[in-house]
């Protein structure tokens, strides 16, 4: 299976989405693809697509057979949907699992339950790992990967393969030029700027009393 680039992977997961989530406004228009492909919520990275860079990436997908575009007299304008399920032959669990990974990259089981709830509800973290399970077995190609456990961390992450293999790097020897802030860290800092916005709101309020 050849590899997805960044921006088919991120249209793919943007339609999937939208598909469960909001059927009403499904297949969608470019400009509408355009617009989930970038939006600030339930990306990771978040991305700034034209519309040349989305439909590049929707030629490739339909060149796969994972999308396809609509057309025709009661179609005001092109729209596009995906094909993924069909082609894979994915359940509602797998796909909703897929999605989450195509659009956030790796993440643990438990963030895998709580960001999949719109799309599929999950009983239980085992249900979760059970489905992830069966994309790591998938044949003939496996869709997903438990990643090695990084230093420091209690659970492994899972991501998904349709853009290739995934590198890890471990946070714990990466140099320290490197990493951003711990999350300690940023919990601190914002703790500091709490205190600071009631000392002040403090003086503030005297000069009244």
């Amino acid at each position: 299976m050849e590899h997805l680039d960044a921006a088919a992977v991120r249209v793919l997961g943007s339609l999937m989405e939208k598909e469960i989530a909001t059927p009403e406004y499904y297949p969608l228009s470019l400009n509408a693809l355009v617009n989930a492909c970038n939006q600030k919520s339930n990306r990771d990275p978040v991305v700034s697509y034209d519309e040349d860079t989305v439909e590049q990436a929707l030629e490739e997908l339909r060149a796969r057979g994972w999308a396809t575009r609509i057309t025709g007299r009661d179609v005001r304008v092109p729209k596009h949907a995906h094909r993924l399920p069909e082609f894979f032959n994915l359940g509602r669990r797998e796909s909703a699992v897929l999605c989450v990974l195509l659009l956030r990259g790796p993440q643990t089981t438990g963030e895998i339950r709580t960001r999949s709830e719109r799309l599929y509800t999950f009983d239980d973290l085992e249900s979760v790992e059970s489905t992830l399970n069966r994309l790591v077995e998938w044949q003939p190609e496996p869709l997903a990967k438990k990643l090695p456990r990084q230093s420091g961390s209690r659970e492994s992450r899972f991501a998904h393969l349709l853009a290739g293999d995934v590198e890890t790097v471990d946070m714990e020897t990466a140099p320290a030029m490197e990493r951003g802030p711990s999350l300690a860290d940023r919990v601190a800092a914002l703790e500091a700027e709490v205190t600071e916005l009631k000392r002040t709101l403090e003086a503030f309020r005297r000069q009244f009393e």
